[in-house]
């Protein structure tokens, strides 16, 4: 590799952790990443990054130095891609890594899809933490902070989460006026796949952890079936509110003890940093942006 080319795989070997991660989005093998990277260390006189068995690590240079050229990295591709696709249509496949609870935008995806016929989602629902980068996803989509300097990120809005129930239920069960009156109420919860663990329900001061407490009516590691269950009458769910935006809108579902909950959260896209903005991913943030977080923040009420 050439000095830019020795710089390059720096950068990528140090973002991704890993020699093997960095010799597959340049196309070499982790044997010349690794040679590249130990060459231009011999030529600056400092170690760059620490290897062990495992992993790799930058050192204290070596982090000044990562910053220094990811700037001038993103330049040089940012200038790149403004001569080569100046004019050239939002196309290619798309790599998004999505919460559960992503299936429920499903209809702005679809938006999305129809609007940009020539670019092909690769969607991945997942409720675990993925590695943007090593996993080589080109955007995320989480309700929640992620601080990875590795990152860029745009806020698409906030969203809550509420206690909700069909009206027909509250009529025959009576409605909770307490946190302790859900006690006596059929409780739907929601569990993570991936951990086993509850998810928490929105409850302030000394109730907060009462759901440990409750009946177990049903239980589904996805928010789909438990807001079926709720628009039954079967019980009251917790759900964040864009996922419900229709059933409040029309009176399906209402909510209840809103003065005892008070949960909300940042709704996010996030995009590896040292990538500029290429034609597709701009449209698809741009898109979300649009078109999502309206949804979210206009219909929930």
């Amino acid at each position: 590799m050439d000095s830019l080319g020795s710089l390059n795989a720096f950068v990528r070997a140090a973002e991704a952790r890993s020699f093997t991660v960095a010799g597959r989005q340049l196309g070499v093998s982790s044997s010349a990443v690794g040679k590249a990277v130990a060459r231009m260390e011999e030529r600056l006189g400092v170690r760059l990054l620490h290897r062990s068995t495992r992993s790799i690590t930058l050192t204290a240079e070596g982090a000044l130095f990562l910053e220094r050229w990811r700037r001038i990295f993103s330049e040089i591709e940012a200038a790149e891609l403004e001569l080569t696709q100046k004019h050239e249509a939002p196309r290619g496949t798309l790599r998004v890594s999505l919460p559960l609870a992503g299936m429920l935008m499903m209809p702005t995806l679809a938006a999305f899809m129809r609007a940009y016929p020539e670019i092909k989602l690769d969607l991945d629902f997942s409720d675990r933490v993925v590695d943007v980068i090593e996993e080589g996803f080109d955007a995320v989509v989480r309700f929640a902070d992620v601080g990875d300097s590795r990152l860029m990120s745009r806020a698409l809005g906030t969203y809550r989460r509420r206690l909700v129930a069909a009206p027909a239920y509250l009529a025959a069960k009576g409605v909770p006026l307490t946190p302790d009156d859900l006690r006596a109420h059929a409780c739907l919860h929601h569990k993570f796949p991936t951990s086993g663990k509850f998810e928490r329900w929105p409850l302030r001061g000394e109730h907060a952890g009462i759901e440990s407490e409750l009946p177990k009516t049903a239980v589904a590691s996805t928010l789909e079936p438990l807001i079926c269950m709720a628009e039954q009458g079967l019980g009251i769910a917790y759900m964040p509110d864009f996922a419900i935006s229709r059933q409040l809108r029309e009176g399906l579902l209402v909510t209840v003890l809103d003065d005892y909950t008070d949960r909300s959260g940042p709704l996010r896209v996030l995009w590896p940093s040292n990538r500029h903005l290429a034609p597709k991913l701009r449209a698809f943030v741009d898109f979300l942006a649009a078109n999502l977080v309206p949804a979210v923040e206009g219909e929930a009420g």
